[in-house]
């Protein structure tokens, strides 16, 4: 089963792919931060914390007060998950696009069927 993304213009793969790994950074951020406290001297936390902080700031705004601030950024990450599932298949004219249409997570998922495929 082959899913061909050749119909999708290069901007929609490319603004998916941006977003998805904004969205799964945070999402990554959230799991790193059960085990370990925000301000860790561990290289991917201080990668995490880095590279989404600025996107959490924007997001300030429109946080709720009421949110535990560890969970934030899934939070944030939501907004991410509902832009790519609504507004990217209402843009390109489409209705539904069905599971596992996200460009990003098609690709990893590919990637998976190939490897663990060749294994049998």
């Amino acid at each position: 089963m082959e899913v061909s993304m050749a119909h999708l213009p290069g901007w929609v793969i490319v603004m998916d792919y941006i977003l998805g790994l904004i969205m799964w950074t945070l999402i990554g951020r959230v799991a790193m931060n059960i085990f370990l406290p925000i301000h860790s001297d561990f290289f991917f936390m201080k990668i995490f914390v880095k590279y989404t902080d600025p996107v959490i700031r924007l997001f300030n705004p429109i946080t709720p007060g009421f949110l535990v601030p560890p969970l934030i950024p899934l939070y944030v990450a939501w907004f991410f998950y509902l832009f790519r599932f609504y507004f990217m298949p209402w843009a390109l004219g489409y209705s539904v696009m069905g599971m596992l249409s996200f460009p990003l997570e098609g690709e990893i998922t590919q990637l998976l069927l190939l490897i663990f495929s060749r294994q049998n």
